[in-house]
C-alpha cells in the first residue's frame, strides 16, 4: 500500500539542512543542478526519489525561494572556503608526492601517465 505523503512531511531540516525526509539529500543538491540547467526528470533520477518526494522538494523551494537561495548561497562559501584550506593545507604535500619517482617495476605506466598529462596540458 501507497502512503500519500502530505507535502510538509516530506521535507525537515536536519543538521546539514533542508532534507527529504528518509534520505540524505539534502536540497543544496538540488540547486546545484537547477542553477545548471537540468531538466527536472534529469534531476529526480539522479537522486532515485519518487514523483512525490520531487514534487513536494520543488513546491517548497518555489515557494521559499529567497530563503532556500540564501542558504544555498552560504552552502556554497563555506563549500568553497573548504576546498580553499585543504588546498592549502596539502599543497606541500602534493608537491612532495608529484616529486616523487614511480614504484618499481611502473616505470612504463609512470611515462604513460605523464604522457597523457602533457597531452591534456596542450590542449588546454
Amino acid at each position: 500500500m501507497t502512503r500519500n505523503w502530505d507535502r510538509q512531511e516530506l521535507i525537515i531540516r536536519t543538521e546539514w539542512g533542508l532534507t527529504i525526509v528518509g534520505t540524505r539529500i539534502t536540497f543544496y543538491y538540488f540547486m546545484d543542478y537547477i542553477h545548471a540547467g537540468y531538466p527536472p526528470e534529469s534531476i529526480r533520477d539522479k537522486f532515485n526519489i519518487t514523483d512525490e518526494q520531487f514534487s513536494a522538494a520543488i513546491s517548497y523551494i518555489e515557494e521559499n525561494r529567497d530563503e532556500v537561495e540564501a542558504e544555498y548561497q552560504i552552502v556554497l562559501k563555506i563549500a568553497e572556503e573548504n576546498r580553499k584550506y585543504w588546498e592549502e593545507r596539502n599543497q606541500e604535500l602534493f608537491a612532495k608526492i608529484a616529486k616523487m619517482p614511480p614504484r618499481p617495476g611502473r616505470e612504463a605506466l609512470w611515462a604513460k601517465l605523464q604522457a597523457q598529462k602533457a597531452k591534456h596540458a596542450a590542449l588546454l
